[in-house]
């Protein structure tokens, strides 16, 4: 039996996590090391804080073990970008934690009904881009929305990158974490604001935490973004 509908009034928050797979053939594909663990335990604390919580989780183990948080499976860019036209107009907060390809195999219906057999030539691929979701979120965003966005990046790179990612994607905060914290149990990271919010010089986590601490601190920051956003 679903979950009762949550009262009234109250703050919906979707959250995006996981990896794409990208098809190569019916079997192989493009995909990356992305676990979804900081989705699925944002996902936990968030209803546990009084939250509608709509996970979109990509092809990962990771789960939220709260059965009142409603979780929609995608696999490739395509899928996410699908449910995101769908769902995202939907919620007051919208957090894009999805490791999702930049490029995707350019292939022919038939490649994905059969096998592409192992030749003594190789094989080549051609890749074409992947449409950037984030972006499109912004641009189709409501009033009064939070948009949330994660940078990966080289530890020395990420503050600048994302920075840039805010600019470029006129989105509110960027989430920026070094290349080490994916598929791994622990993050560091740094939220940074856009010029003239609290968040503008930048507020990192008291050093290497868990990712179900992490949750907890992203959510404090969401919910003190929302408080600023709305006076």
């Amino acid at each position: 039996m679903p979950p009762p509908p949550p009262p009234a009034g109250t703050r919906r928050l979707l959250i995006t996590a996981g990896p794409t797979h990208e098809p190569i053939d019916a079997v192989r594909f493009i995909g990356n090391r992305s676990s979804g663990r900081l989705g699925a335990a944002l996902a936990d604390r968030a209803v546990v804080a009084g939250y509608d919580v709509l996970l979109l989780l990509g092809p990962s183990p990771a789960a939220p073990s709260d059965s009142r948080v409603r979780t929609l499976r995608f696999r490739t860019c395509a899928d996410l970008q699908s449910l995101l036209a769908e769902h995202a107009p939907w919620a007051d907060v919208v957090v894009m934690a999805a490791a999702v390809a930049d490029y995707r195999p350019r292939v022919n219906p038939e490649d994905l009904s059969g096998k592409r057999r192992r030749t003594a030539g190789g094989m080549i691929l051609e890749l074409e881009s992947t449409p950037d979701l984030l972006a499109g979120v912004a641009t189709n965003r409501r009033s009064g929305q939070l948009l949330v966005g994660f940078a990966l990046e080289p530890r020395d790179e990420m503050l600048a990158s994302a920075r840039s990612k805010l600019e470029r994607k006129k989105i509110d905060m960027v989430v920026a974490n070094p290349l080490e914290t994916m598929d791994a149990p622990t993050i560091e990271a740094t939220v940074v604001g856009l010029p003239g919010t609290v968040f503008a010089k930048g507020r990192s986590t008291p050093g290497c935490i868990s990712k179900d601490e992490f949750a907890g601190w992203l959510l404090a920051i969401i919910e003190e973004a929302s408080r600023a956003q709305r006076t």
